[in-house]
This record gives structure tokens, C-alpha cells and sequence, in this order.
């Protein structure tokens, strides 16, 4: 296979991506932004109360 009709299939492929809107990006970025957030308090709480139980077994 040669490396032009490589290129021409790759743009041909290009082509059919749909790109993200601004938008669609941003909300995107919120999404993750809270989920990690959320999953980050969890496991802190999860931390503390493990750290906790280990305190007052091991005294």
C-alpha cells in the first residue's frame, strides 16, 4: 500500500468525524469535574473513617 492513497483513506476517515460542539466540550469538562470531585470526597470520608477504626484498635 503507498503512502498517498494511505493519506487519501485517512482524510476520507477525517471526514466522517463529528467533532464536539463548545458546548458539548464544557459540559463534558463539568461532568468529569463534579464525578472526580464526588469520587474524591468519598474516598477521603472512606480515609478518614478508616484511619479512625485504626486509631482505636491499635490505641
Amino acid at each position: 500500500m503507498d503512502l498517498s492513497k494511505h493519506i487519501r483513506n485517512a482524510r476520507l476517515e477525517l471526514s466522517k468525524v463529528i467533532f464536539p460542539t463548545k458546548g458539548q466540550v464544557k459540559q463534558a469538562y463539568i461532568a468529569v469535574i463534579i464525578v472526580v470531585s464526588v469520587i474524591a470526597a468519598f474516598l477521603a470520608l472512606v480515609d478518614l473513617l478508616m484511619s479512625s477504626v485504626m486509631s482505636v484498635i491499635l490505641g
